[in-house]
């Protein structure tokens, strides 16, 4: 039977346009269950999964500098078996995640991985995924069927959370930002002690609690971490001794269903969230920071209202198939150096509450979830948020172009104590709890 050839859609061809083997392209995801897992019927589990969601069961096509544009190729089934039982440590599975890509020419571009919980008891299902194939939440799931499929419970997803309506019905004008549209936005800034930048990516893992809000507050967590992203970097930056810059935050939205049928794929739309100079708020004045809570409210509000291809206008000019694939992804790469100065300062993704169950039967439900996007410089950072059972789950990743390993832990733990911050209590950051070792 012949195989199924699809064109790379936008977000595919140009993160593959700038593939780098020094910070690889993945998409890490973890699962921490209670039980142990079934090595025979977890394979078994996830190729029916893979089953029932095809789209997961791709491979890039041969590709010439002359052809019109890139290729999947749908195999129907897996080129290579996708789930491994390694036998080390959590540490080394994460340092994997981090540093080696599944190849993009076998099918499915997703490795699964299982090892032991550090503390002892039970186990982590870690899925590393080539982002120019697929996002967390599509690779999310295919892991939720897969849970389906072996424990026999149901992991539909559960309902979305509802936010109340901003009085007055509609979105409401962006609130006014500070500075210039074509101001150069703040960079972290760089720290690598008496170390020379290396290639590759680290990252901090954390348990938080959930920031607090008033009662009928308009703003919400994901607006709460927006303001945390912005005022860690100033922050940040200060402690550096580099002047206050506008801060602008890369926001993934995601519209698609969570539902058995979801697309597969990339499916989210980046929108940028801007800031400005919150100068008050970065001093730490209360009043101000509830200020810019709810402006943020406001302008995330509108921004998500507002319909726009998923990397806007330009992405689609550059994935015109008028031009050999040589010459596009050479172009791409010639205009993602010459904008890398006004590149937006980081990347927030916020899946929000983890959206299904992963009843893994016998071996249990999840009790906590990890995942981390690409820290690609020019960014440099990346920061993603998940909740589980109450909790909030951060993972802050960088490229070591930008932060050593102990600066890279430095940041994340300015990250929770300025979120906590953002609570209707300021004070001190309670107690994370232990995560394991961390990707180093």
């Amino acid at each position: 039977m012949p195989t199924e050839r699809v064109p790379f859609p936008v977000v595919d061809e140009i993160s593959r346009h700038g593939l780098d083997e020094r910070e690889p392209e993945t998409v890490h995801i973890e699962i921490h269950l209670p039980g142990r897992l079934d090595e025979d019927r977890l394979r078994k589990a996830v190729r029916d999964a893979f089953g029932r969601h095809p789209r997961i069961l791709m491979r890039q096509a041969p590709v010439r500098w002359w052809h019109r544009g890139y290729v999947w190729e749908l195999t129907g089934e897996p080129d290579t078996e996708a789930v491994r039982f390694p036998g080390d440590t959590l540490a080394d599975a994460r340092r994997r995640a981090l540093d080696e890509e599944p190849p993009l020419s076998a099918s499915p571009p997703v490795r699964i991985e299982v090892v032991d919980a550090p503390e002892g008891e039970g186990c982590v299902l870690l899925a590393t995924l080539h982002h120019a194939a697929l996002d967390g939440p599509a690779c999310l799931r295919v892991l939720a069927t897969a849970a389906e499929l072996y424990g026999g419970a149901d992991n539909s997803p559960a309902p979305a959370p509802v936010r109340a309506p901003r009085p007055g019905g509609g979105p409401g004008p962006a609130e006014p930002v500070s500075g210039s549209a074509l101001a150069r936005p703040a960079r972290i800034g760089a720290d690598h002690g008496d170390d020379r930048p290396g290639p590759g990516n680290g990252m901090h893992i954390a348990d938080l609690p959930l920031p607090t809000r008033p009662s009928g507050s308009p703003y919400t967590v994901n607006d709460q971490l927006l303001v945390a992203t912005c005022l860690t970097v100033l922050r940040w930056n200060r402690e550096h001794g580099l002047p206050d810059r506008p801060v602008r935050v890369t926001m993934p939205v995601d519209d698609r269903p969570r539902t058995a049928d979801m697309p597969i794929g990339n499916g989210t739309r980046l929108v940028e969230v801007p800031f400005g100079l919150p100068g008050d708020a970065a001093d730490g004045d209360p009043d101000a920071v509830e200020a810019l809570l709810r402006a943020t409210a406001t302008r995330t509000r509108a921004l998500k209202a507002v319909p726009r291809p998923q990397l806007g206008r330009s992405g689609a000019l550059l994935t015109t198939p008028v031009l050999p694939i040589g010459v596009r992804a050479a172009t791409a790469r010639a205009l993602r150096r010459a904008a890398g100065p006004w590149a937006s300062t980081t990347l927030l993704s916020n899946l929000g509450r983890l959206p299904y169950p992963m009843d893994f039967g016998d071996a249990g439900r999840a009790t906590a979830a990890w995942f981390s996007a690409p820290a690609r410089m020019p960014r440099g950072v990346s920061v993603t948020t998940i909740s589980t059972g109450g909790r909030l789950q951060l993972a802050l990743r960088w490229s070591r172009g930008r932060l050593d390993d102990a600066a890279g832990r430095r940041l994340g733990e300015l990250f929770a104590r300025t979120l906590a911050g953002t609570g209707s209590a300021p004070g001190p950051t309670a107690p994370t709890r232990p995560t394991g070792q961390e990707a180093r």
